[in-house]
Order: structure tokens, then C-alpha cells, then sequence
């Protein structure tokens, strides 16, 4: 991601105040909110279809495509309502406040380190919540959804870069090569771990795919 001048430190008034603030960089505002939408979009449809079956347990979701990519099963399962409701009632209230931060970022809006560290908290929940929802789709549940992985994306993407930022930043304390190699490949967490989910779903269906 390029550092912009709303990425630095906070003013020299703030700095004497021992209010720091920092801000972040344009290309980090529209990810967020790329991706906070991406997430509002995967939790509306998922809800939608969920409301449906609940009407009429016949009904097929659209992106039940064939045995695998099913999510009918996934909406079924005890693992979609993990908390007691529907997972994605839980995506359609913290995906808008993805899209809330980063338009206010663009806006140019500076935050207190605390700030960052909940985000970075509260993303970390996020990306954990994913990844035990992805071992129960490929392992217990035995299913895809497709909509489901646009989320596990979206989190993913959120989560790297925002603990990217934090560390660049001092929030949260690294030694110098790991914030100098973040600002240079910062790129490769993400695509690593996406591409790591690509695999095991590639192996885990392959007689599947290649038939």
C-alpha cells in the first residue's frame, strides 16, 4: 500500500498533548471499504436465502451450483448459526462499520492507537471466526458456499492490512525488518493465506474437479 501524508505521525500539537493520532493512507480507505461492502453484500444475499428457507424448506438457494458448492448445506447446518442466530445478522452489522471507518479515512479522520488496536481486535475475531467457518465447510460440513468465500476474502484482506498499518505505524511494537518488509511486500500475507484456502479447497474436492 503507498504512504500518503495522512499516514504519518500525529501533529506536533497533538504529540505535546500526548494525544497521538494517525491517520491512513487513501488506498488503505477505499480496501476497506471495497471490502466492508464485499461483506455486506455476502451476509445480505446469505440472509436473504436463509429467510426463504426458513418460509419454505424446499427452497434452493441460487448458488447451489452442484454437490460441493451447495449452500444450502452450509445454511442448514448447526455451524451457520454459531451464536445462537444466523452468522451473517452478525456480518450485516460489523461490515458497515468496516465501510464507516474507511470513508472516514478518506475523508481524512485521524484516530487514537486504541482505536486502531480494536480494529485490529476486532478483525483478528473476524479472520478466527472464518477460519473455524472454513474447516467446518470443507470438514465437517462438506460444502461450499460461495458467497460465504467472498466474506472469508474480505475478512482476510481487512485483517492483513490493517495489522500491516498497525505495525508500520509503532501501534503495535515489531522490529524494524518486519515493518520494513510489510511496507515493501505487504501484498504477500494475504495472498499467501488466500492462496493457501485455494489449495485445501483444491485437494480436498479433487477427484471432485477433475471428473
Amino acid at each position: 500500500m503507498t504512504t500518503a501524508a495522512v499516514d504519518h505521525p500525529s501533529s506536533d500539537q497533538d504529540e505535546r498533548s500526548g494525544k497521538r493520532t494517525i491517520g491512513g493512507s487513501r488506498a488503505l480507505a477505499i480496501l476497506l471499504m471495497i471490502t466492508g461492502a464485499a461483506g455486506t453484500l455476502a451476509a445480505w444475499v446469505i440472509t436473504l436465502d436463509k429467510l426463504k428457507m426458513m418460509e419454505d424448506p424446499s427452497f434452493v438457494p441460487g448458488c447451489s451450483l452442484n454437490p460441493v458448492v451447495a449452500c444450502g448445506n452450509i445454511m442448514k447446518s448447526e455451524q451457520a448459526s454459531a451464536f445462537g442466530f444466523p452468522n451473517p445478522w452478525l456480518g450485516m452489522v460489523t461490515y458497515p462499520v468496516i465501510i464507516g471507518i474507511g470513508l472516514a479515512l478518506l475523508a481524512g479522520a485521524r484516530f487514537r492507537p486504541w482505536y486502531w488496536l480494536g480494529m485490529n481486535a476486532g478483525t483478528l475475531f473476524g479472520v478466527g471466526f472464518c477460519t473455524w467457518l472454513q474447516y467446518q465447510s470443507l470438514y465437517n460440513i462438506n460444502s461450499l458456499c460461495l458467497w460465504c468465500c467472498l466474506a472469508w476474502v474480505a475478512t482476510i484482506l481487512m485483517f492483513c492490512y490493517i495489522t500491516t498499518h498497525n505495525i508500520r505505524h509503532g501501534i503495535i511494537p515489531a522490529p524494524s525488518w518486519l515493518r520494513n518488509g510489510l511496507t515493501e511486500f505487504h501484498w504477500v500475507p494475504p495472498v499467501l493465506w488466500i492462496g493457501i484456502i485455494g489449495m485445501l479447497i483444491l485437494t480436498r474436492w479433487w477427484d471432485f474437479w477433475t471428473s
